[in-house]
């Protein structure tokens, strides 16, 4: 009988419940996480420095100079005119040295010290003056053919010797001196001023500088074929 009762008793006092049969539903009454003050902080530290190096690239962008480039190739020795150059727009960089577009002026009608590809910027060591070479000389244009042209290439600057070479041996070739001695060929001293590409069969238009009259003379051996051009040893 007792162990009846406390069966009873048990199942009056609202035993363990059963466990509810499905999925349980979802609420909105989870605890929520509270932020830490330190991982706040480090967030904002992040932003700020982003928005700075955002703002810094966009200035950096901005900081550009006008200078000059070439619009085209130019070979070495040639004198550069307006339409050789355009404006380029590049950022500051203190391992460059671009001439500006102020000193424009400057550049106009010297000479390249060396063959300049297009789209390359302008320096002061990209031109030379050319009065030096030029002044008070006449220039005189020579088609040069392989083998009447030194294997080494010829720059503006070179001293060189124009010797006159007709086909053949023939002509003034071989000067008599007054005491009837062979004196060689005839010659005259240049200086070169420019020098052109090669056309198809390897023959090249050389520009060289001269003095006193000698110019009338290299004209005549150029337009019969008969001039060659030696360079001179640099002491």
């Amino acid at each position: 009988m007792a162990t009846t009762k406390f069966a009873k008793r048990e199942k009056a006092g609202g035993g363990a419940a059963e466990a509810p049969a499905g999925p349980l539903p979802i609420t909105q009454d989870a605890p929520r996480r509270r932020r830490r003050p330190v991982v706040m902080g480090a967030g904002l530290a992040l932003s700020a420095v982003g928005a700075l190096i955002a703002v810094w690239m966009v200035n950096d962008a901005g900081d550009r100079v006008s200078v000059i480039a070439t619009a085209k190739a130019i070979p070495a020795g040639a004198v550069i005119k307006p339409s050789d150059l355009v404006i380029a727009h590049v950022s500051r960089d203190a391992a460059l040295h671009p001439v500006p577009v102020s000193q424009k002026a400057k550049i106009i009608g010297k000479a390249a010290a060396a063959d300049i590809p297009a789209g390359i910027l302008v320096t002061k060591d990209s031109v030379r003056d050319t009065s030096s070479l030029t002044q008070g000389k006449d220039i005189t244009g020579i088609l040069a053919k392989p083998g009447q042209l030194p294997s080494r290439p010829l720059e503006p600057g070179d001293e060189v010797t124009v010797v006159y070479t007709p086909t053949g041996g023939n002509g003034n070739a071989q000067a008599q001196g007054a005491n009837g001695k062979n004196n060689g060929p005839d010659s005259q001293p240049a200086v070169v001023t420019r020098v052109g590409d090669a056309d198809a069969n390897g023959a090249r238009v050389v520009d060289v500088a001269t003095t006193g009259g000698a110019s009338t003379t290299l004209a005549a051996w150029a337009a019969t074929n008969s001039a060659s051009i030696v360079l001179k040893a640099k002491h």
